[in-house]
């Protein structure tokens, strides 16, 4: 009875003290408050007539279900994690913005493709600062990889490298062609396409125009197509011929084992034989090997043109139906080592011619500086090709490369005719080795000789 009449009373002070604090508090409010805290004075009542019903055999659920306290948006209530409403913020911007893109898309079909939306949306300066920092990091990323990870071999380090490199060729074209069309537009001086034409056979195709070219489809095709230099409208041929492609094909497979086999037993033990003579610096031992090891490397660089100008560029070809199948001229009867460099690849010289050679010349460069400007531009991707994978820069194709400018002026000077040809195919049977020699001589001083005198 006592407990009873314990929690009755404590009740009573609790219903008692609520009108209180309603009609402005006081002493008795204070009062009621402390006494219904409890004798401890810190442990809230619910505990304490939890506790007494249980020690009375009374029940175990507490009967209350309220207590004083305020709503979480008001500013006494001290509550302030809001994330989940900063989340939903998030979540009804982006589906705003989708439902007004499908509503744009759905009414306005013939405003373009995406790209060309991008496109109104950035300035040409910012389009150019964005457009350079993708072409850095083409070319930065995947050579810091090459130098940082120890796993990458040289061979998988040149090959990874091509492809950026051709990548960025690719992109910088890209850009620069569909400028020219944004310029001609923005003066009006934009013709009609003309009309479907015949091409490879009597296939036709229809012609596109600027923005319409700015899709995803045209843009993995040019990626993928064995050219440098991009264009709205590529030449198609009309089907895929089985029987060539497979002939390519074979030549690749056959091609391939053929110089993985020259290299092995030919190439390789020649240059480890040329080892003692670089290290003793005996010269006319040095020329012997130089000149042994010519035939095999011009060979091999013979049968490498073949496979990969004819045999690789055309089975890419014929798989994209790409028409334009002019990858080399008659480099071979070279007179004189510029129109060796102007046929034997040509789709690096349409880009340079392109992009590189009439451009300087438009700005008021004369040629010789053009010239020279590509040479280095040359040089530059030979040494960035070869230097990064063997983890050393000694500048030998560098070097090569920018030799070649005075080795035109002296073929060209004195050399006429056969005799120039001849100077020509000297140049490549005797240039080529010596820049093979000197790397291999470097990387083996560096990675083997080096190791074992620090030990």
């Amino acid at each position: 009875m006592g407990d009873r009449g314990g929690a009755g009373g404590s009740r009573r002070r609790r219903t008692g003290s609520r009108p209180s604090s309603q009609s402005g508090g006081g002493p008795a409010a204070a009062e009621d408050e402390v006494r219904a805290a409890g004798p401890e004075g810190d442990a809230p009542a619910a505990d304490k007539d939890e506790s007494r019903g249980s020690d009375a055999g009374g029940s175990h659920w507490d009967l209350r279900c309220h207590r004083l306290q305020d709503s979480l948006f008001s500013s006494d209530s001290g509550f302030s994690n809001y994330r989940g409403i900063l989340n939903w913020c998030v979540v009804m911007l982006i589906l705003s913005n989708a439902r007004l893109f499908l509503e744009n898309l759905i009414k306005t079909p013939t405003a373009g493709p995406p790209c060309v939306w991008l496109l109104g949306a950035l300035t040409e300066q910012a389009g150019l600062l964005l457009h350079v920092l993708n072409l850095a990091t083409i070319l930065c990323f995947p050579a810091a990889v090459a130098l940082l990870l120890e796993s990458i071999t040289p061979v998988g380090s040149v090959l990874a490298l091509m492809v950026y490199t051709i990548l960025f060729l690719k992109l910088f074209s890209y850009r620069d062609v569909n400028l020219w069309c944004r310029e001609r537009r923005a003066r009006a001086k934009a013709k009609a396409a003309p009309a479907g034409k015949k091409a490879n056979g009597g296939a036709a195709q229809r012609m596109v125009s600027y923005p319409d070219n700015l899709t995803y489809r045209d843009l993995y095709y040019f990626l993928f197509a064995p050219t440098l230099c991009y264009e709205l409208n590529f030449p198609r041929s009309p089907r895929i011929r089985k029987r060539f492609l497979l002939r390519r094909l074979l030549e690749m497979l056959f091609l391939t084992q053929l110089q993985v086999g020259l290299i092995q037993q030919w190439m390789v033990p020649t240059i480890q034989n040329s080892m003692k003579p670089f290290k003793d610096m005996d010269y006319s031992r040095i020329i012997e090997r130089l000149l042994k090891l010519a035939v095999p490397n011009h060979l091999i660089w013979l049968i490498f043109f073949y496979w990969f100008f004819h045999s690789c560029m055309n089975a890419v070809a014929e798989l994209m139906q790409f028409g334009d199948r002019e990858f080399y001229r008659d480099w071979w009867n070279s007179e004189s080592v510029t129109y060796f460099w102007q046929n034997w690849n040509i789709p690096v010289h349409k880009w340079c011619l392109r992009h590189f050679y009439k451009p300087m010349l438009r700005r008021g460069s004369s040629k010789w500086v053009a010239r020279t400007g590509v040479f280095f531009a040359s040089a530059f991707f030979h040494e960035y090709l070869v230097s990064i994978p063997l983890h050393m820069f000694r500048l030998w194709a560098f070097t090569g490369m920018m030799a070649q400018i005075p080795l035109a002026w002296i073929v060209s000077r004195f050399f006429q005719g056969n005799y120039g040809n001849a100077a020509v195919w000297l140049t490549l049977i005797i240039g080529q080795p010596v820049a093979v020699l000197m790397y291999v001589h470097d990387y083996y001083v560096l990675n083997y000789e080096a190791p074992v005198a620090g030990a």
